[in-house]
């Protein structure tokens, strides 16, 4: 008799999410199977659904930021055992044979591999990985804790860590949302002197709360003129997906400063050469990490005390919860809890 396992699925784009029954999976050659103890919900899952990457692969069980144990293990897998607490984030996997590969730049993979769209994600009770895509988390945390670093954590751990900014350094972060409210966190404990920029007054508790020294409320602030008079940002980390506020923050910059996007939007960002010549300044974008990484973050997670505002939800209430994020009522993260027996 065939097991059988709760999971998430979606028909079509912009369908419903329900929940089903589902052939439980047995992993392949170099795969394993992960017992899903938490799985996050994310901005990049709602594209997906919305089928913003593409006409495929419906049905699809959406979810890049898994938390789990291994529970089966398929032929020729090495280094792993059954019952070792891993995550896996949106770095599922790459071919290893394209330009960036060979360069020894996987996450930027032309056939990167993202769980949902490559294989079933993790709004499930069980998914199969390759063990490329396998991360260890420490014991020091909890699944919950654990699941966002996948996707949210390391793209602004890495975004941060690969800037010029030393200790010190006047780092801004732009947005106090799922990504900028762990942005600050990591920015604080990175030794940074860190500035919030956000819309109204609601959210300077909060981030002066999560180790934000300075709060610029934009609809009463000329952003630009804030940060210059506090010696000039030497990193806008643009976590907030509002290309029009980044626009507006890039004069905020001092000299070879640097704007680095990791909020998402099909809108472009206007800025014109003069603005990047005059002292020598930097726009580009950050993408995600791999598995090597969402481990590096996890360690430097459990040894800072960054930790995710969450808002848990059952699996069988995941379309509701999906929604609540779809609508932006969410607090920060939401992450999905399938039950266990």
């Amino acid at each position: 008799m065939t097991s059988m396992i709760h999971a998430v699925q979606v028909s079509r784009a912009n369908a419903l999410l329900g929940v089903v029954d589902l052939p439980e999976p047995s992993p392949g050659y170099g795969k394993v199977r992960i017992a899903v103890e938490a799985c996050g919900i994310c901005g990049s899952d709602v594209a997906m659904v919305q089928g913003s990457f593409g006409d495929g692969p419906f049905p699809l069980t959406p979810g890049h930021e898994i938390a789990g144990r291994i529970d089966m293990l398929g032929e020729g897998v090495e280094g792993w055992q059954l019952g070792d607490r891993v995550a896996v984030g949106w770095y599922g996997g790459n071919d290893g044979t394209c330009q960036s590969c060979r360069e020894g730049d996987p996450i930027n993979c032309v056939n990167l591999q993202v769980p949902g769209l490559a294989y079933p994600g993790g709004y499930a009770e069980s998914t199969v990985v390759p063990t490329s895509a396998l991360a260890r988390i420490p014991e020091e945390l909890t699944f919950a804790e654990a699941a966002p670093m996948g996707c949210a954590g390391v793209t602004v751990f890495n975004a941060l860590r690969r800037t010029s900014a030393w200790p010190g350094d006047l780092v801004a972060v732009l947005g106090l949302g799922g990504l900028g409210h762990l942005a600050v966190q990591f920015a604080d404990k990175m030794g940074f002197d860190v500035a919030v920029i956000d819309r109204g007054s609601k959210k300077e508790a909060t981030a002066r709360q999560l180790g934000a020294r300075h709060y610029l409320d934009s609809t009463v602030q000329e952003v630009p003129k804030a940060l210059q008079a506090l010696g000039g940002a030497i990193v806008i980390l643009a976590t907030a997906p509002n290309p029009a506020a980044m626009t507006a923050a890039i004069d905020g910059l001092r000299a070879h400063g640097e704007m680095v996007v990791v909020g998402f939007s099909p809108e472009k960002i206007e800025v014109s050469p003069v603005q990047l010549i005059t002292g020598q300044k930097t726009l580009r974008g950050h993408n995600a990490g791999t598995s090597r990484e969402v481990e590096e973050t996890l360690r430097f997670v459990a040894q800072s005390g960054v930790r995710a505002i969450t808002e848990q939800a059952p699996l069988e209430d995941a379309p509701q919860a999906f929604d609540k994020v779809l609508a932006g009522a969410t607090r920060f993260r939401g992450v999905l809890i399938p039950a266990r027996s």
